[in-house]
């Protein structure tokens, strides 16, 4: 069976795409593994990723993974370690709430009653992060004029607020990072007004399909092989808390029990 890496999550652009493509084919070679990139581009759902049985490197969000229902959940490899020095070498992540930089909002509170845009709701960074941040302040009330999406993508939710569509919108801290230094004009017109509590964040997983010595080959290939890390914005992969990631799902619960159950 042919076995297949995506890096679909933080493939901000073609350049972007042809160094994670670069690390996947190292990390095959050392693994002893014919790792072949396979192309899975929005709007095709990234579950559907998730789900094959073929795919032995792809990033996975840590809250669909930490609610994941049934058999058959991915298994986890490694975890990116992000420059960001707000990191802190720890394998964390977060939502920067984004809005134009000629925008008249200066903070979250002042984007109460403004439209946010999301990506989709089994998003951690694109939706989830930012509810359970807000679960305890709406006091089982609608904070926003509206939200926008599903957009799928951190890219459509920057297009969507430089277009003027949506007022702000969560983005994938690391994303983030990947935009700063490879599109500094886009990211220029930016402006971070908030940022959600730290969380574990997406790892690179194998279907649960995927013999445990090839997972175990591909494991150690993540964590060995060189990083481009100007390129990719990390310093090299870690293993992986899967406990860790209980603490998604958890928040997600005690927002439902404040009553705040949608992003609104």
């Amino acid at each position: 069976m042919a076995l297949h890496a995506n890096a679909r999550m933080y493939a901000l652009n073609a350049t972007v795409a042809s160094a994670w493509r670069a690390l996947f084919a190292e990390v095959g070679e050392r693994a002893g593994v014919d790792l072949q990139w396979l192309e899975h581009p929005p709007p095709k759902p990234l579950a559907e990723l998730w789900q094959r049985d073929d795919v032995a490197c792809a990033f996975i969000c840590g809250y669909p993974w930490s609610t994941w229902r049934g058999e058959q959940r991915p298994v986890p490899l490694a975890v990116p370690q992000p420059s960001n020095p707000l990191s802190a070498g720890r394998s964390h992540y977060w939502s920067d709430v984004v809005v134009r930089t000629d925008s008249r909002f200066a903070s979250l509170d002042d984007l109460f009653g403004a439209r946010m845009a999301y990506t989709i709701v089994d998003s951690q960074s694109g939706y989830q992060a930012l509810r359970t941040m807000l679960a305890q302040r709406s006091q089982r009330r609608a904070l926003f004029a509206a939200t926008v999406g599903p957009l799928v993508t951190p890219r459509r939710v920057v297009d969507t607020v430089l277009a003027g569509d949506a007022d702000a919108g969560p983005l994938d801290s690391f994303w983030h990072d990947l935009l700063r230094r490879h599109e500094p004009e886009v990211a220029a017109r930016l402006r971070v007004v908030a940022r959600t509590p730290p969380t574990p964040m997406p790892f690179v997983a194998a279907a649960a399909a995927v013999p445990a010595d090839v997972r175990t080959r591909l494991a150690a290939a993540l964590r060995d092989a060189p990083i481009d890390a100007d390129a990719l914005q990390i310093d090299g992969f870690a293993a992986v808390d899967p406990a860790a990631y209980a603490l998604l799902a958890q928040r997600a619960a005690q927002a439902d029990r404040a009553g705040y159950t949608r992003l609104a």
